[in-house]
């Protein structure tokens, strides 16, 4: 079990297969890219598996969350996706990409075993898509929902974050075009992430703003804390069901007190929280051919000591000084 001083039990890992993404986000990292992980240093794909194995058999983990980057970068992934399927109990998986390769590979990672996805989108104009991502690749995302609905990785989740004088009107249309097509929506407020540290949290879409303007086009009824459990989003019934669209408001309303994550980046470090500074080495112990137990036991000692909260509205805040792509989301 991975509990910590608060009393929170970790089911769910978040595994991060690579920092490299095929897209350039502003809210992310600068047009130049980032110094990227040595190969080396990366996690082999038995390590991965290994790692997450003693996650499921050891420690409670119920279910994994592939990430990036974009973890569709990671040549191996359809055969990590089976091993990890293999194991026993099998944990839930699923799979946060940006969905450019999706529609070659969504086939194969359903056949392998993946259950759904979540795709970043954050907005219907491929014109705005170019400003936002700096690539010209809309039409890839469209079709690579396309072809995991297709496939049955199911419910298909949208994540889109809304930046001001860019795509901050499209909520309306956003929900409504996911309505359409039988995706789940969720907005997610900008965090403090970007390589660039250049988030400033008086210049951010709230929760607050995107509930009151979704609410100029639907009928929103909250659909209730004992529905939500652990999950990041708060979720809206969109038009009495059986439609729902939800919030992850990490910044303006935390959730931090029923977190029950934990996240293991690419190069073999746990991070108890998206927010944290500090990392635990498991690489290392991998190998330096520790044991199984041993492992585990690195893992629960880094996990009894994560911090209440991330604090965003604290001013003693300190900004991670890994981005995004680095950690996963």
């Amino acid at each position: 079990m991975l509990i910590d001083t608060y009393g929170r039990v970790a089911t769910d890992l978040r595994v991060s297969l690579t920092d490299r993404c095929n897209l350039r986000c502003t809210y992310c990292m600068p047009e130049e890219g980032l110094q990227w992980l040595a190969k080396p240093d990366l996690l082999t794909d038995d390590e991965i598996v290994r790692l997450i194995g003693i996650a499921v058999t050891h420690l409670g983990i119920e279910e994994v969350r592939f990430t990036g980057g974009e973890p569709l970068l990671r040549p191996g992934l359809p055969g990590i996706v089976e091993r990890v399927a293999a194991l026993a109990p099998r944990p839930q998986m699923s799979l946060t990409t940006n969905g450019i390769g999706l529609k070659r590979t969504a086939a194969a990672l359903k056949a392998a075993g993946l259950d759904r996805v979540n795709v970043s989108l954050d907005t219907l104009r491929p014109d705005v898509f170019k400003t936002l991502t700096r690539r010209d690749r809309h039409k890839d995302v469209i079709e690579g929902l396309e072809a995991a609905h297709a496939a049955g990785l199911t419910p298909v989740k949208i994540n889109s974050v809304l930046m001001p004088g860019l795509n901050a009107d499209e909520a309306p249309d956003l929900l409504a075009w996911a309505v359409e097509h039988d995706y789940e929506l969720r907005f997610i407020e900008q965090m403090p992430l970007d390589a660039q540290h250049g988030w400033k949290r008086d210049g951010m879409v709230t929760a607050g703003d995107i509930l009151a303007s979704l609410r100029t086009r639907f009928r929103l009824t909250e659909e209730g804390a004992g529905e939500r459990g652990s999950a990041p989003a708060e979720r809206w019934i969109v038009d009495g069901g059986p439609h729902r669209v939800g919030v992850i408001a990490s910044v303006t309303r935390p959730f931090c007190a029923a977190c029950d994550r934990t996240r293991l980046t690419a190069d073999g470090q746990v991070r108890t929280c998206l927010f944290a500074t500090e990392e635990t080495d498991l690489r290392g112990a991998l190998r330096s051919d520790a044991p199984d137990e041993e492992i585990a036991g690195i893992w629960r000692t880094a996990m009894w000591g994560k911090k209440a909260g991330a604090g965003l509205d604290d001013p003693s805040f300190v900004q991670p000084d890994r981005p995004m792509s680095a950690i996963g989301g």
